[in-house]
């Protein structure tokens, strides 16, 4: 691996394995491993971010909190990124709630420390607009799908992308919290979840979720699975 490769290809991040080696060796005593449980809060909207985390197991949810307590989900973030972008784009706060979606374990690093870091490494830095780039398309995707396809459909993209991100073929997940992520009642994420089970896609038990037909599952899914995991391997790689 040359020098301006990431620190080692088992990091578990994708950000944190395509750091540049000083970099990487500049933070590395300040990184902690950390296990995020279910609904925890990583941050509240517009409260200081005082850490940045870099998923490796778990998968966090960006929120939208309504006035009435109501949240909508935004995008999602796994190994693929990090949360708490908004201190690499120079501000302290940001509008929307981070919330753990799948539990598992993440490298976490003060937001002071982080941001001293990249902002002294210009190769640092690209990587990083170019995980923003990719947010921002994963956003607008998940948009437009949510009035362009069924709920069938876009629960098959959101079980494919949290499949990518946990890198096991079973994770955690209720009902209730994928209602709240594909912003449907729990009713209609039953009715969608049980035609992937009878189609022999998926197990579905006791919020435990096992993907038994990957290209089957991709087959059901829309569109837009494929255009977010292309912007992913595009900007990313």
């Amino acid at each position: 691996m040359g020098d301006s490769g990431g620190p080692f290809a088992t990091a578990g991040n994708r950000l944190m394995d395509g750091l540049p080696r000083e970099v990487y060796k500049q933070i590395q005593a300040r990184l902690e491993v950390v296990t995020l449980t279910p609904k925890q809060v990583v941050y509240e909207p517009n409260r200081p971010i005082q850490h940045v985390i870099f998923p490796t197991g778990c998968v966090v949810s960006l929120l939208a909190v309504m006035g009435d307590g109501t949240m909508y989900e935004l995008t999602t973030v796994g190994r693929e990124g990090m949360v708490g972008l908004p201190v690499f784009l120079g501000t302290e706060t940001a509008p929307y709630r981070a919330s753990t979606q799948v539990p598992g374990n993440a490298l976490r690093l003060e937001a002071a420390v982080f941001r001293d870091a990249i902002e002294a490494s210009p190769p640092a830095a690209r990587l990083f607009h170019r995980f923003a780039q990719v947010l921002f398309n994963q956003v607008a995707w998940s948009a437009a799908c949510g009035h362009a396809h069924s709920i069938e459909q876009r629960c098959a993209r959101w079980l494919l992308m949290t499949h990518d991100r946990v890198g096991a073929g079973q994770f955690l997940l209720t009902q209730e919290f994928l209602a709240q992520m594909l912003g449907v009642r729990r009713a209609s994420v039953s009715e969608a979840a049980g035609a992937l089970q009878r189609a022999g896609l998926i197990r579905y038990s006791w919020g435990r979720v096992t993907i038994l037909d990957r290209e089957g599952l991709e087959a059901s899914s829309c569109e837009c699975y494929r255009h977010i995991r292309g912007e992913y391997n595009r900007l990313l790689t």
